[in-house]
């Protein structure tokens, strides 16, 4: 198993994987198959902007060339207070592994490698907002809860 930061050339694996992940939890079957060349542009357009920024960091997993595992890392600048140092802090989204190497440490071994990596580079902590299916697997890798955040959604 190759641990590793994505690259231009993973382009198509990386999309494919984020409509994968989509439409298994599409329990209401509302995303179509024919909407797939449209997900496809905006997605490569996105992951070819993410790939040569230095605020977007894309981890994957990958056996023999295929990638069956993704962590997707962007940074959040603080505003720089007085007295200290200020870092970013990472926020996860979008982790995903393919059915069939699930439960293999897979998942486990990318935050770990994740987790070394925000350590070296200082950043301040790692958030992430879970599923309830996937809060175990979180805890179990060292993650807490907190309750400090809190959100507006716009109607």
């Amino acid at each position: 198993m190759n641990i590793r930061l994505a690259e231009g050339k993973d382009c198509k694996q990386l999309i494919k994987l984020r409509w994968d992940s989509t439409i298994e939890f599409d329990e209401k079957n509302e995303i179509e198959e024919a909407l797939y060349d449209d997900f496809e542009k905006e997605c490569q357009a996105f992951l070819e902007n993410a790939l040569t920024s230095d605020q977007w960091f894309i981890w994957v997993a990958e056996e023999n060339g295929k990638i069956v595992s993704n962590i997707y890392i962007k940074l959040i600048q603080k505003v720089p207070r007085p007295g200290r140092v200020t870092y970013p802090f990472a926020y996860m989204t979008n982790v995903f592994t393919t059915r069939e190497f699930r439960n293999k440490g897979i998942g486990s071994t990318l935050l770990s490698r994740i987790k070394e990596w925000t350590r070296v580079n200082k950043y301040e902590f790692i958030i992430v907002w879970p599923s309830d299916d996937s809060i175990n697997y979180y805890k179990k890798n060292g993650y807490i809860h907190c309750t400090e955040p809190m959100e507006y959604c716009p109607s």
